[in-house]
């Protein structure tokens, strides 16, 4: 189940809007969460139904993120990534491949 923060920055992003820690703010008290401010200029706050629409694709972003973070932990940057192939074709070595190799 997407969290309500990804489903309002969804509905933010499909209104042209970012989130702005100003302009909105959640809150739970203990069973849900829910809205607790809301002040954006020319939109109104999402009723219930319009972010349960979001859902499938907030899990869908949530589950991207995961991988995204994942990822991000077991393999070099790109720069990173990028400096090991100039090296290797540099000095004839396969050190990019081999760390490849070694699933990750």
């Amino acid at each position: 189940m997407a969290t309500l923060f990804t489903k309002t920055k969804l509905y933010l992003e499909a209104n042209s809007k970012t989130w702005d820690d100003t302009k909105v703010s959640l809150q739970n008290d203990g069973s849900d969460d829910y809205i607790k401010t809301w002040t954006y200029d020319g939109l109104d706050k999402p009723t219930d139904s319009q972010l349960a629409s979001y859902e499938t694709a907030g899990n869908t972003a949530e589950a991207n993120a995961a991988i995204d973070a994942t990822r991000r932990t077991e393999y070099l940057s790109w720069q990173q990534q990028m400096e090991m192939i100039y090296k290797d074709q540099k000095n004839g070595t396969t050190t990019f491949k081999k760390y490849n190799r070694q699933g990750r």
